[in-house]
């Protein structure tokens, strides 16, 4: 089943025309993310299972999320592509849009900001799951394929694999300001875990976008 063919069948082909959301209070400031502080003031209230309410489903979110057991999944282009190919798809079908992001090998982070976000992040992960799992069956990834049933969750009776954690941790972005630091964060995270020098050195991410440069996929930067 192809993306598309997959979000009509979850949404009844009822997303891909609906309004925008606003876009990001404020005026036009620079796209290059500054170097500041990562603490800032988050809206979020844990509840069950390290998932959060989302008190503003349409303001922009910062998202986190995780293979389960940490798996180190995102080792080979091939998977990284189900993500890279998932998150332009949503973006050209005005689904979300995508502030930045970044993968590493077993967890992405990234900032979208959608009509209904509790909806988009679930279609997201349960469509990727299914490609990922494809992908790896494929490749005959015996080993990973036996981590993700290992670590699958006993309520999920379901299915034989569980890809992603439960929840995604979403942090609301209320300002600019916070925007700039947690594209900070997510630019410099290859950079921390000493992965390359700078964050333009790591291909999966929005750093190139954001210095001018030519990204993988295309990211909102007019904010």
């Amino acid at each position: 089943m192809s993306e598309s063919e997959f979000v009509n069948f979850q949404n009844n082909g009822n997303c891909l025309n609906r309004p925008r959301s606003h876009a990001l209070r404020g005026n036009a400031v620079q796209t290059r993310p500054r170097h500041e502080s990562t603490h800032s003031h988050i809206k979020a209230q844990k509840m069950g299972r390290s998932r959060f309410n989302i008190h503003d489903t349409t303001a922009p979110h910062f998202l986190t999320c995780t293979i389960v057991g940490w798996t180190p999944l995102f080792t080979r282009p091939a998977t990284v592509q189900i993500i890279l190919d998932a998150l332009t798809y949503r973006q050209q079908n005005d689904l979300f849009k995508l502030y930045g992001y970044v993968i590493l090998e077993n967890h992405l982070h990234c900032i979208i900001q959608t009509d209904d976000l509790s909806k988009e992040i679930h279609s997201f992960k349960s469509y990727t799951a299914r490609q990922l799992i494809d992908c790896l069956k494929h490749y005959n990834a015996t080993r990973v394929l036996e981590q993700l049933a290992f670590h699958k969750k006993r309520h999920k009776t379901d299915r034989d694999y569980q890809v992603w954690e439960e929840g995604s941790h979403p942090q609301l972005i209320d300002n600019e300001e916070v925007l700039r630091q947690k594209l900070d964060y997510i630019h410099n995270n290859p950079v921390k875990r000493g992965y390359v020098d700078n964050p333009t050195d790591w291909r999966y991410s929005s750093a190139r976008n954001y210095a001018g440069m030519q990204g993988l996929i295309p990211v909102f930067s007019e904010w």
